[in-house]
């Protein structure tokens, strides 16, 4: 009997999980009815730019380490040991990079879509394609995000699969639409909260039940869970030092550099020091979100890697693994299993609405407005509630794709990351550390990126290859490393049994028929050529795509003729080069670098600042501001996004 069918919900569970649901909700209507009432499209979009540093890096948090980090990296860890924890490494570039890089370029310009900026730097057919594939990236991590809640549902309360991922869909669409960026942003902050609270609760009910800290870490130990750090150089490898500090330094530049959903979010701070600070606080709630994660999958592994407890978690898929422990470890504590399933409920929530709100923000502003110039403020905001509500709709329609998919949640994300947002991220780099990039090259460096990525990721599902599991050992919670003398160990161990009974000679011959069944069936295939390549961790997509923007960019920018110094406009360069050539000649770096002062001309933007009070501050500086705007740019002594920001 599917062990899941033991599992329910009682009263009080429902009750809890409707109260979170509610509550979600009712942010959603207070913004709604609150301010202004979300009748221009700056309040709607960038919440009136007037948001703490607190808050919006709490959401910067729920945007992408939901549903997918809950049920994804426990199953991880239960499966692949803790190696996976390095990536916390990855974390330390991936935010300053965008903290002190991408975040002062997009404050400054004063933009409203983060492809304003591809437009800005080489043309309007680049943004559009800019805008178009990420439409298609998050259109399709929708359906991630809103299949992996429906599953706990259904498997946990016995809830219609279909009906799960409809009102999961219609819960978000309902308060997105209602209450703009704003009701998305506090509506993250109270679901982090809640999904920091249900993970802690199950790690301390689940170590207590298991025996104590103790216990737990004499079984992860002998269970070889804890992994020290790899430095396997073999990118086909899943889970290695390099993969996940080098190859994730990437994944997050694409992540928390240049999407859009949390691109908004920086945006709508209300400085440029809170953007950055919002960014700085990120990192610890990452850390603590990854720790937990982690420490879910370890207690994991403790309570199932006996014989007489596999037989419950032995024939469950990845993604059930975590809601069946959650369950068995909650069931006699009424109320708590409710809590937990509300929290991976409401963390897909905050995803899905973050997604909601960016769709609309860069089809309004990257697709309409251009070909609108006359649309009115009334209608472009009635337009945007109107787009947010019809991408919610088309989500529920992708998540029957997700239904099709073998991978883990956590695997599926992180190739739609790769495939897709390492060639954004690469045309983002091209335009902001390469001078001389023209727009021909961002177009076929993006088209290249995208062929690139796609070629091995769909390559890597059809042949079903991107790094193997390890041998697991579930009988006596040993994981027994795969090597040449494994036969002849074990056949030691049987000789050595002083008065082996029949029940230990059956359960260490059936050992050893495991084991040798494991090793012939991992190495008797070593892929070559294609197949090799197929094998690439997914871990390393967005490296990949995005040094093939990059070189593909520089390239043909070369062939049809590098931009001009005088062409570039001003203040969508960062000075990379020219800082880190600062022993060339100023002859030399002038024409390389556009070290020299660039001719100060105005920009005209489609997206005017909003008639708020608090956007026409926007360029009061404080003296401590001013000399850092002075500063980001040494090449450029005029300040120019007063002028740019100016219609």
């Amino acid at each position: 009997m599917d062990p899941l069918e033991r599992m329910h919900f009682t009263t009080i569970d429902y009750v809890i999980f409707a109260l979170l649901l509610v509550a979600s909700m009712g942010i959603g209507l207070y913004y709604a009815l609150s301010g202004g009432r979300q009748r221009t499209t700056q309040e709607f979009l960038l919440a009136d730019r007037s948001m703490s540093c607190l808050p919006v890096s709490l959401s910067l948090i729920a945007t992408f380490q939901s549903a997918v980090a809950i049920v994804g990296v426990p199953a991880e860890i239960y499966t692949h040991g803790t190696q996976y924890w390095f990536i916390g490494c990855a974390y330390i570039l991936g935010l300053l990079i965008p903290a002190h890089v991408f975040i002062p370029v997009f404050y400054r310009l004063h933009l409203t879509s983060a492809y304003q900026y591809l437009e800005l730097r080489f043309s309007k057919p680049v943004r559009i394609c800019g805008t178009l594939t990420f439409i298609f990236q998050t259109v399709i991590y929708m359906g991630v995000c809103v299949y992996t809640p429906a599953v706990a549902l259904n498997a946990v309360t016995g809830f219609d699969l279909w009906g799960a991922v409809l009102a999961t869909g219609l819960v978000c669409t309902l308060y997105t639409t209602l209450g703009g960026l704003k009701a998305v942003i506090w509506t993250d902050v109270f679901q982090t909260i809640v999904m920091f609270a249900g993970q802690l609760t199950v790690i301390v009910v689940g170590v207590q039940q298991t025996g104590g800290l103790a216990e737990v870490w004499r079984k992860v130990w002998e269970g070889n869970r804890i992994s020290g750090i790899d430095l396997n150089p073999d990118p086909t490898e899943r889970y290695t030092f390099w993969t996940l500090g080098v190859g994730g330094i990437f994944l997050m530049l694409s992540l928390y550099g240049v999407n859009q959903a949390q691109v908004q979010r920086y945006l709508s701070s209300k400085t440029e020091r809170e953007a950055i600070m919002s960014c700085y606080m990120v990192f610890p709630f990452l850390q603590v979100a990854l720790a937990l994660s982690c420490a879910m999958g370890l207690v994991m592994f403790a309570r199932y890697c006996g014989e007489d407890q596999f037989h419950k978690i032995g024939n469950l898929s990845k993604n059930e693994m975590v809601l069946y422990f959650v369950m068995d470890m909650l069931q006699d504590l009424p109320g708590l299993s409710g809590l937990f399933i509300a929290c991976v409920f409401s963390a897909a929530l905050s995803t899905i609405s973050s997604a909601f709100n960016s769709l609309a923000t860069v089809t309004l502003e990257d697709l309409i407005k251009p070909h609108c110039s006359s649309m009115t403020e009334a209608r472009a905001t009635l337009l945007s509630k109107g787009l947010a509500c019809s991408y919610g709709l088309m989500c529920l329609a992708m998540a029957y794709l997700t239904h099709l998919m073998s991978d883990s949640v956590l695997q599926a994300a992180f190739k739609i990351f790769g495939m897709v947002g390492g060639p954004l991220l690469g045309i983002f780099c091209l335009g902001m550390f390469i001078p001389w990039a023209n727009s021909t090259g961002a177009l076929a460096g993006l088209g290249s990126g995208l062929v690139m990525a796609f070629w091995v990721g769909i390559g890597s599902i059809v042949t079903r290859t991107s790094g193997g599991p390890a041998a697991v050992s579930h009988f006596n919670c040993t994981a027994v490393q795969l090597s040449e003398n494994i036969t002849t160990a074990i056949g030691t161990a049987l000789n050595s049994t002083a008065v082996p009974t029949s029940t230990s000679r059956f359960r260490l011959s059936q050992l050893k028929c495991t084991y040798e069944s494991n090793y012939r069936r991992l190495h008797a295939f070593q892929p070559m050529g294609l197949q090799r390549f197929y094998s690439l961790s997914f871990m390393w997509y967005s490296a990949l795509s995005s040094f093939t923007v990059v070189i593909t960019g520089l390239i043909v920018s070369f062939l049809t003729g590098p931009m001009k110094e005088e062409d570039v406009t001003p203040g969508t360069l960062y000075p990379l080069l020219g800082n880190m050539l600062f022993f060339v000649p100023d002859n030399l770096k002038q024409n390389l670098c556009c070290a020299t002062p660039l001719e100060h001309r105005p920009i005209i933007q489609e997206c005017p600042p909003a008639q708020h009070k608090e956007n026409n501050v926007q360029a009061v500086y404080t003296e401590e501001e001013e000399e850092e705007r002075l500063n980001f740019l040494p090449t450029s002594p005029t300040p120019v996004t007063e002028h740019e920001t100016t219609v």
